[in-house]
């Protein structure tokens, strides 16, 4: 059929089953939106319209990590594509697929300095997978398989096409893409080398004290239940980075919970004592691992991760599989059965249950100074809400006091934005996940530093209806950054006092969505329980106050044995 490339790319989305796409109209996408007009009148493509760019695509970043699949976020030229850079940035930190669409200046004012041009394929080619320019209307659906092909192939991670507005009127006879290629680019099996997974078997029946690491790499490959099924093959405790948060359940007896620079003591001083560390899908980061040279210095690794630039990049390791996670796991575990594996309670279990006692009455224990207390919020919260709610969270400390305390019972339950630590991604990816996960309550845990940056999408969330509960832990201050100003700077607090903040509450109530003000916890969990079924957006202002840290913490440029427990 005879069409436009602004119908010829509506065509391509709906080919890739594309349902919602998130974004905000401009002056070169304006015949895309033209062609979306009739969708809406049908009802076969969604279009949720954010009320920021940046917005757009955390909301494009949340869908794709409960859902599984690749997440779509649109802009205008100019500053709206530049508006995408941070969402697009939080996607190749945590290798999240989302295909990014911006309009571009017409082809023959490209390089002229026209009015709202920018050169996006240059801008974020350090950020992800792949940036296309089309020229030609007739390239449309090639590149759009393309596109999400890449995204959600081997390592996953965004992709931006980039379309300037005469292409979008450029007639073309559409035909659907067929399989597409791009050259020195190969979709891998993921499947591990026989040797590999024997040396990493032998690895295992030599060692006495075995800790499993799961990162996102786990989550991403939908290998948690091959996890825990590893786990309890060896046995070894498992402990999780921030972003494998859920790829085991927390109330698991093998479950250590997260570790790293604000990780718990009993995951943190496992790996200080094992002997053998299995590192899955995690790419060792410096907030996971302090002190890089002296992690797992008395303990031999082995690294599964799909990406093989990550093996070896920050750490020497003894075992390199470079596999899909699921693979991986299945396969050492299917070996250590037929090897006939089934170590019974050893030393290294006891010093397990040791380690769990000695710090079990630090995280039950309230500090709270006159205000709630973020470890009880957070239990509460917990308790109130059903096992299979899924949390998104702003970043700084309410990010941190969620990672600690708020028990993950599933993948995919828990979505953060772990390795660019973007303020403000929580409660546009909670729309996001709302929108991927109607049947299921969303629940946003942010700070009102974070909050703020993103706030103004309450119109999007009141205008679309899109139920999600937000919790904003207000302390009037940048919590995270205070903390360490009175920790390493002899409390010379700079520039983290937010003055003027709004009454959230009544900040909600002029969106249209529910307001609610608690203070005591009594009202917090009557809050929480209504809002469970609410139709409409909610946002729950619970106080906090300024002196509340995030412990314990380990400080930059020490081993995880050295940690602060008081503050």
């Amino acid at each position: 059929m005879r069409v436009s490339g602004a119908k010829a790319l509506v065509e391509a989305l709906k080919d890739e089953k594309v349902e919602v796409i998130f974004g905000i109209p401009g002056g070169s996408t304006i015949p895309f939106y033209d062609a979306l007009y009739e969708c809406a009148e049908k009802g076969d493509l969604r279009h949720i319209l954010a009320r920021h760019e940046q917005c757009a695509a955390h909301m494009a970043d949340g869908y794709a990590r409960a859902k599984g699949i690749p997440g779509v976020c649109t802009a205008t030229s100019g500053p709206g594509a530049t508006n995408l850079v941070t969402g697009i940035a939080v996607a190749h930190m945590d290798s999240s697929p989302v295909v990014a669409i911006t309009g571009q200046v017409p082809r023959s004012m490209i390089g002229k300095d026209a009015f709202q041009e920018a050169d996006i394929v240059g801008i974020v080619t350090p950020i992800t997978k792949y940036a296309f320019q089309i020229t030609r209307a007739s390239e449309i659906p090639d590149t759009v398989r393309a596109a999400f092909m890449l995204a959600n192939t081997n390592r996953k991670g965004p992709v931006l096409v980039d379309i300037p507005k005469d292409v979008f009127y450029e007639e073309v006879d559409y035909m659907e893409a067929e399989k597409v290629r791009i050259g020195g680019y190969v979709v891998k099996s993921g499947d591990p080398h026989p040797y590999s997974i024997k040396r990493a078997v032998g690895l295992i029946l030599e060692s006495e004290r075995p800790l499993i690491i799961a990162g996102g790499g786990v989550i991403a490959s939908n290998a948690s239940a091959e996890l825990v099924r590893l786990a309890e093959t060896m046995p070894a405790p498992v402990a999780t980075t921030l972003m494998g948060k859920g790829a085991i359940p927390e109330v698991h007896p093998l479950s250590l919970g997260m570790i790293g620079m604000h990780g718990k003591g009993e995951a943190n001083m496992a790996a200080e004592e094992a002997d053998l560390i299995i590192a899955v899908g995690m790419r060792f980061n410096d907030r996971t691992v302090g002190r890089m040279e002296k992690f797992g210095e008395n303990a031999r690794i082995i690294h599964i991760d799909i990406d093989p630039a990550e093996i070896g990049k920050n750490l020497g390791v003894d075992v390199p599989i470079v596999a899909d996670a699921r693979k991986a796991i299945a396969a050492i575990a299917d070996r250590l059965l037929e090897v006939g594996i089934r170590k019974k309670e050893n030393e290294w279990s006891k010093r397990i249950a040791e380690l769990k006692e000695k710090y079990k009455e630090f995280y039950n224990s309230e500090e709270a100074k006159g205000s709630l207390s973020p470890k009880r919020i957070m239990k509460i919260l917990r308790a109130c809400i059903p096992e299979r709610s899924i949390i998104t969270t702003g970043v700084g400390q309410n990010q941190m006091w969620a990672a600690l305390h708020f028990q993950v019972l599933e993948p995919r339950t828990f979505i953060t934005s772990g390795g660019l630590g973007a303020m403000g991604f929580g409660f546009p990816a909670s729309l996001g996940v709302k929108v991927a996960c109607p049947e299921r309550p969303v629940f946003n845990i942010d700070g009102d530093g974070s909050f703020l940056m993103t706030e103004q999408d309450l119109a999007t969330a009141v205008v679309e209806r899109i139920p999600t509960v937000t919790l904003v832990m207000d302390n009037r201050v940048l919590g995270m950054v205070r903390q360490w100003q009175c920790m390493f700077c002899d409390k010379r607090y700079s520039e983290t006092d937010l003055g003027a903040v709004p009454d959230f509450a009544k900040l909600a109530e002029a969106y249209g969505a529910e307001g609610i003000r608690v203070e005591s916890y009594s009202e917090l969990e009557s809050a929480i329980r209504r809002s469970v079924s609410a139709e409409m957006p909610v946002v729950i202002d619970v106080p906090v106050s300024q002196d509340e840290k995030v412990l314990p913490m380990v400080p930059p440029g020490k081993t995880l044995r050295e940690v602060v427990w008081f503050g």
